[in-house]
Formats: C-alpha cells, sequence, structure tokens
C-alpha cells in the first residue's frame, strides 16, 4: 500500500490492492468509500467496517467472519456465498443484496434493512441460529 492515508468518503482512487493491503495490515477501514469496487474472494474476517460505503460492490465469496459491519451501507451488493458468520450487522443496510448462499451463522443483527421482498424472516432467523445457508430466487434481487 501507498504511504497515503486510507482514502474516506469522498475519495475516488481507493482500490481493490489498496483494500486487500489495508486488510493484510489489520488497518480499519471504517467509514471509507468502497462503492462499486470488485472486491470479491478478500478475506475480512474481523475487520473494521463500520459505516463503510460498499454499495453495489462485488462481494460474493468474501469472509466477513467477526467483522464489524455496523452502519454499513452494502445496498445491491453482490454477496453471494460470502460468510457473515458472527459478523456485527447492526444497522447495516443489506437492502437489494445478492444474499444467496451466505452463512449468518451467530450475526448480530439489530436494526439491520434486510432483502425482505425476497427472504423470509423465518429463513434469516434459521440462517442466524443454526447456520443453515440462505436460498434466493434467481430473480429478484
Amino acid at each position: 500500500m501507498s504511504s497515503r492515508n486510507i482514502p474516506k468518503l469522498d475519495d475516488t482512487t481507493f482500490t481493490r490492492n489498496e483494500v486487500v493491503q489495508a486488510v493484510k495490515s489489520n488497518s480499519s477501514l471504517a467509514g471509507s468509500d468502497l462503492r462499486g469496487l470488485d472486491l470479491s474472494d478478500i478475506d475480512f474476517s474481523g475487520a473494521d467496517l463500520r459505516d463503510c460505503k460498499l454499495a453495489e460492490s462485488n462481494l460474493s465469496k468474501c469472509n466477513f467472519q467477526k467483522a464489524n459491519l455496523s452502519g454499513a451501507s452494502l445496498w445491491k451488493a453482490n454477496l453471494k456465498k460470502s460468510n457473515l458468520s458472527e459478523a456485527i450487522l447492526v444497522e447495516t443496510d443489506l437492502e437489494w443484496c445478492n444474499l444467496d448462499g451466505c452463512t449468518l451463522h451467530n450475526a448480530i443483527i439489530q436494526r439491520t434493512l434486510l432483502p425482505l421482498h425476497v427472504l423470509s424472516k423465518e429463513d434469516i432467523t434459521d440462517a442466524i441460529h443454526n447456520g443453515k445457508q440462505l436460498r434466493m430466487p434467481q430473480k429478484g434481487w
């Protein structure tokens, strides 16, 4: 990663490589603008992603285990087959996300916006308590 600070909300030069380097060095990404980036297959386990802007990003096959996503916006993000086990999802925006194949086992979900137009509360509760992967219809997210 370059010697500059991690970009914040109004910086549009954030790259995938900078995100990977920040995660590897355990740097906080809180408040960063990562909208629209392809961040697939990155291990964000334990990362501080509070208040991150991740809308419309490709987050498929990412590991968010024990990550703090409180206040983060993941509106319309692709989270297909991602691991959100034990993640902190307080006031997180997950509306219109692709959560197909996601694991939410023991995730902390409070005041979270969820794609309830395609997932039932029962499916989400089952995923949290029993570790069942979420299944979404192919269309509708």
